[in-house]
């Protein structure tokens, strides 16, 4: 499903997007219903999801559909312009879109996505179906630091790379939350730098004897990480 193929949605379907993607942010997604969705975003109709929607499955694309087209329009010209062989410059391209979006009090977007992965971890349903952009975006991400962290072994690489992911959601979404709250104690560009400067450090670093020493007893052992879908 092509983000430019959906047409905007209507002012009341809306309405329902930017509430339900505020009280997954708060309650995750197994702790909202559809009535609690449609009373936030002021609909007398009960059913106002299932008609705009279809589902909570549906909803929850379709807050995909409204956050990423900027998303990856910013995404797009900071790779365009960025260093593609140095590490803090690529990831800076990638994440610095994510947290200026959290950095905004009306959007609770990289939150929604925390509690998301949170839900995938302990269940068997996929929610996190985003659109073939989406996913492009992310997987060209892993690819450029699977080349610029070629000189770490597997399956270290990897799990790395998903830490790093992972680290970087909950960092903006703890951020989204003091925005959100008025309690930001650092500005922006300090938060950002600081946390780019973080993940650069944490992704370069040699391994320990000892990390490299269990990776030996643990060859072959067990399925490789998940790579994350991100954002």
């Amino acid at each position: 499903m092509s983000l430019a193929a959906d047409p905007a949605p209507s002012a009341s379907a809306l309405r329902l997007v930017v509430a339900a993607e505020r009280l997954f942010a708060r309650d995750g997604v197994e702790g909202v219903s559809l009535r609690q969705i449609a009373a936030a975003a002021g609909s007398a109709n009960n059913s106002a999801v299932h008609y705009h929607f279809g589902s909570k499955d549906g909803l929850i694309r379709a807050i995909f559909q409204h956050r990423l087209p900027q998303l990856l329009a910013d995404r797009r010209l900071l790779v365009a312009r960025c260093d593609l062989d140095d590490l803090r410059s690529r990831l800076e391209a990638h994440f610095l879109p994510v947290l200026a979006l959290a950095e905004d009090p009306e959007n609770h977007y990289v939150s929604f996505v925390e509690q998301l992965q949170r839900h995938e971890r302990g269940s068997a349903r996929d929610h996190l179906d985003l659109p073939p952009e989406g996913q492009r975006s992310s997987d060209e991400l892993r690819a450029d630091l699977e080349r610029l962290l070629a000189d770490l072994p597997e399956p270290l690489r990897s799990l790395r790379i998903e830490q790093a992911q992972t680290m970087a959601v909950h960092a903006a979404a703890d951020r989204e939350r003091a925005v959100d709250a008025g309690v930001v104690e650092v500005p922006f560009d300090v938060f950002a730098n600081a946390l780019l400067d973080g993940l650069t450090g944490f992704l370069r670093a040699d391994p320990s004897p000892a990390t490299l020493q269990r990776l030996d007893a643990s060859a072959g052992a067990g399925e490789p990480p998940e790579r994350p879908r991100l954002l």
